[in-house]
């Protein structure tokens, strides 16, 4: 028998502003329910650890429809991202000199691209000069807004565009906590 690989999933929409509620423990145990072992998840946002033999595209789209109905959930929100370890050590590794570096002045994010074209997706972003700085990356955005201006910033103008329903965003506390976590398992 081979090696299961390592995924991470990445769920988008699910527990934000108290709408398409999951339990973690429920969440839990769907993923054990379609056959994924070592099943485990990390905070509310959507981020759960999993070992499986299926390609990640596969994985994806199980884990999307078992979702919006075991939940009952609005299908237009909801899509899911699942990555290797590698990719998501790759997220960190590229990211852009300096960046996340400074916590207590920056916000930073790792804003995951989902069956979107990253310059496309990347034209959506319009910073707020002295406010915003957004790098492109393979498969994710990489976003810094000066935490002291965080009001001024113009990162919440992206929730307008079609291009929105396809990105996932993780702070980068919570991707460098799951890359972590990935490798503890």
């Amino acid at each position: 028998m081979t090696a299961k690989t390592k995924y991470l999933a990445l769920l988008r929409g699910i527990n934000v502003g108290g709408k398409n509620k999951v339990p973690m423990a429920g969440l839990k145990g769907m993923l054990e329910d379609i056959g994924l072992t070592e099943v485990s998840t990390y905070i509310q946002s959507g981020n759960a650890m999993f070992r499986s033999n299926l390609a990640a595209g596969t994985l994806a789209r199980r884990i999307e429809q078992t979702l919006t109905t075991a939940f009952r959930l609005d299908d237009e929100l909801v899509k899911v991202l699942v990555v290797r370890r590698g990719e998501l050590q790759a997220v960190i590794d590229n990211r852009p000199e300096g960046f996340g570096d400074q916590p207590d002045r920056y916000h930073s994010d790792a804003i995951f691209l989902i069956d979107i074209d990253r310059d496309e997706a990347f034209a959506v972003f319009k910073p707020r000069e002295g406010v915003d700085k957004v790098w492109p990356g393979n498969g994710v955005i990489y976003s810094q807004r000066l935490s002291a201006e965080r009001t001024r910033s113009r990162l919440s103008s992206i929730v307008a565009s079609p291009l929105y329903k396809s990105m996932t965003i993780r702070s980068w506390q919570t991707t460098l906590k799951l890359l972590e976590l990935m490798a503890e398992k």
